[in-house]
């Protein structure tokens, strides 16, 4: 049975944007995002992350670090009752130093739709009914290109803001 999924940037939509975000202690979770990420898991959406991650590809850290810095955000999140389906990550750029990353038009950095249609492929998604938050015009550029319908999410509460948007409704 196919379900509508909830896709979400990281950096800027889930958590304060410092800039090539990868510590745990430099992490702050935008204000209402997990109780965002609450609602849809009660009301059975997938919520999966798709997140362009060019510090790996610039050197500034590693996919482990990554990945260490993401079981934390599950972790945290499970604490509080949500949940994550899935996250995807690109680390390639184009002008990225480290040669196994660089990649002239990497199909999956946004605003390439790369992730998402990934994502469409290996879960049951109502394509449709699906949304992306985003912060960057990118985010929604991914969106459009993959065939679902994008918000752009500029600052403040994501759980306010996906409510004024009437998405569960």
């Amino acid at each position: 049975m196919l379900r509508p999924a909830l896709f979400l940037d990281r950096d800027g939509v889930l958590n304060i944007d410092h800039g090539y975000v990868h510590r745990w202690e430099d992490f702050q979770w935008v204000e209402g995002a997990k109780e965002a990420i609450g609602a849809f898991n009660r009301a059975g959406w997938l919520v999966i992350v798709v997140t362009n991650q060019s510090g790996i590809g610039r050197g500034y850290y590693s996919e482990a670090d990554m990945q260490a810095l993401h079981a934390r955000m599950v972790e945290d999140l499970a604490a509080s009752g949500g949940r994550i389906d899935a996250i995807y990550f690109a680390p390639h750029h184009p002008e990225a130093p480290l040669e196994a990353y660089r990649h002239p038009d990497p199909p999956d950095r946004k605003p390439n739709p790369g992730m998402l249609l990934k994502a469409l492929a290996e879960h049951p998604i109502d394509r449709e009914r699906s949304i992306m938050v985003g912060d960057k015009p990118a985010d929604l550029e991914a969106a459009l290109r993959a065939g679902v319908r994008g918000f752009l999410f500029e600052g403040g509460n994501l759980a306010d803001f996906l409510e004024a948007q009437a998405v569960l409704a």
